[in-house]
């Protein structure tokens, strides 16, 4: 079976919140490979490259913020070709009060911005992501 890797990290108010164990859970269960997982604290210029797209919208400097407010896991998953779209449909709407039950953040979120994990979009942006956050090592 041919794979692909995308990228995960859990937010500052998942590991707040000791969730980082039940959001690992989900992935495993579903039939995702962890190739990479680290605790970290990235600063805030290696945030502001991630959102890198959203520099200009009004919510760019909140969510910066947000996710320098704490500790953030970082994670590669490897699953089948295209697991980047299996993993959001896991993850949920944005929004957790317009997630659906049954997703990470339908279940877990609690109101913007606290939503407790971005995951990438799509494959182009997963290789971006895990080459910012883990080198070419991917």
């Amino acid at each position: 079976m041919a794979t692909s890797r995308t990228f995960v990290f859990l937010k500052p108010d998942a590991v707040k919140r000791g969730l980082t164990g039940q959001i690992i859970s989900r992935f495993e269960l579903k039939g995702f490979r962890i190739v990479r997982m680290e605790m970290m604290t990235p600063p805030r210029e290696h945030f502001e490259k991630h959102y890198e797209e959203h520099r200009n919208k009004e919510f760019f400097g909140r969510t910066i913020e947000y996710v320098l407010s704490g500790d953030v896991l970082a994670m590669v998953l490897e699953g089948p070709v295209g697991c980047w779209e299996t993993v959001r449909n896991m993850i949920g709407s944005t929004f957790p009060e317009n997630a659906s039950a049954g997703t990470i953040r339908g279940d877990l979120g609690t109101h913007k911005p606290y939503n407790v994990i971005h995951g990438s979009d799509s494959q182009k942006s997963a290789d971006r992501e895990i080459a910012l956050w883990f080198g070419g090592n991917k």
